[in-house]
């Protein structure tokens, strides 16, 4: 059973290692199972109980205390030191862990709301201006310690810088501004348009979340502390720091700032094609002249073929226009063997 779990797992997109591991075996085991199906399974746990182990009283003394009414709002870290203090050692802060463990009692303690994981974000666009992504980040002033705030908001289908500003100061006051520019600028309905960003001041601001209720654009935010839950906006900043034309010394000025901004962003939309995107420029996909592009493309390559066959081992380049983009797409996970 645990041999076939595995493999269907794996069939399903899981690596080896990961479909072992959910079922507690190794890759080892697995292919020694694999090479002699009839063995069985010759794992027997410790032949004898740890000399170390508790007792049962003493067991039973570890789930008393824990679940007293002095005790029972602290975690183990702190019941272990206090009994310390009032000349106890019942047992390490380790195993009254295992204990509330084994019991199923390990869940928080006290009148605070337990930390409540956030979901993945996922979102998918099959045309433009239905899901943008931003982000803010830091151009470096002449003056030591000073920066200038580069805001860009980015359309995910297209790839297409849709709005931009860079400001002397980070706050959701000029990004709420930003935002409607935008709108407007792209002659954009809001109604139902995705924004993403990060967990920051500015993107979760008490102006800017109303300006996004009053639109209608649907709100949606990284998950805490998690570093890649902004991927567009994240890859857009380090293509922007890394271009050669990029800076090597501080900008002058914030109006030198702005100008050179002002080139990338040209650059990026209308002359630079994106690897992701087939690529073809920002604003042509935006504006959908990609399917033609790409159709012409196809022609000219598999009339080379044409020509000289000999030169081609395999079909041409792909020229299908991408449809669907997916913004933090759900990773496929090793199936769980005990389900049905």
């Amino acid at each position: 059973m645990t041999v076939l779990a595995v493999e269907e797992a794996v069939s399903a997109g899981a690596t080896a290692a990961a479909a072992c591991g959910s079922v507690g075996v190794s890759t080892r085991t697995l292919a020694r199972w694999r090479d002699t199906p009839d063995i069985g399974d010759m794992r027997r746990g410790p032949l004898e109980r740890p000399g170390n182990a508790l007792s049962d009283v003493e067991r039973a003394r570890v789930l008393q205390i824990a679940n007293s009414a002095e005790y029972r709002d602290q975690s183990p870290k702190q019941i272990v030191p206090k009994l310390a203090d009032a000349g106890q050692y019942v047992a390490s802060e380790s195993t009254f862990y295992r204990v509330l463990e084994a019991e199923g009692l390990l869940a928080h303690r006290g009148k605070a709301k337990a930390p409540q994981p956030r979901p993945l974000a996922t979102h998918e666009a099959t045309g433009p201006n239905q899901l943008w992504s931003w982000d803010i980040t830091y151009l470096r002033a002449n003056i030591r310690g000073k920066f200038y705030y580069l805001y860009l908001m980015l359309d995910v289908w297209s790839r297409k810088i849709v709005g931009s500003c860079i400001e002397e100061a980070e706050g959701a006051d000029r990004a709420a501004l930003l935002l409607r520019d935008t709108c407007a600028a792209n002659k954009v309905d809001p109604q139902g348009l995705v924004l993403h960003a990060d967990n920051g001041g500015a993107m979760k601001g008490a102006t800017m979340l109303a300006t996004m209720e009053k639109l209608g654009v649907v709100s949606s935010f990284s998950r805490p502390r998690v570093s890649d839950d902004n991927p567009y906006s994240e890859a857009l900043f380090r293509t922007l720091k890394y271009v050669p034309s990029f800076p090597t010394r501080p900008f002058e000025s914030i109006d030198a700032a702005r100008a050179w901004v002002a080139r990338f962003i040209h650059w990026y939309n209308v002359e630079h094609r994106h690897s992701a995107i087939r690529f073809v420029t920002p604003s042509d996909r935006h504006e959908g002249r990609d399917v033609a592009i790409l159709r012409r493309r196809k022609a000219v390559y598999e009339a080379a073929r044409r020509r000289t066959p000999s030169r081609w081992t395999g079909g041409t380049r792909n020229c299908e226009p991408i449809d669907t983009v997916t913004l933090n797409p759900v990773r496929k996970r090793a199936a769980d063997p005990t389900s049905a």
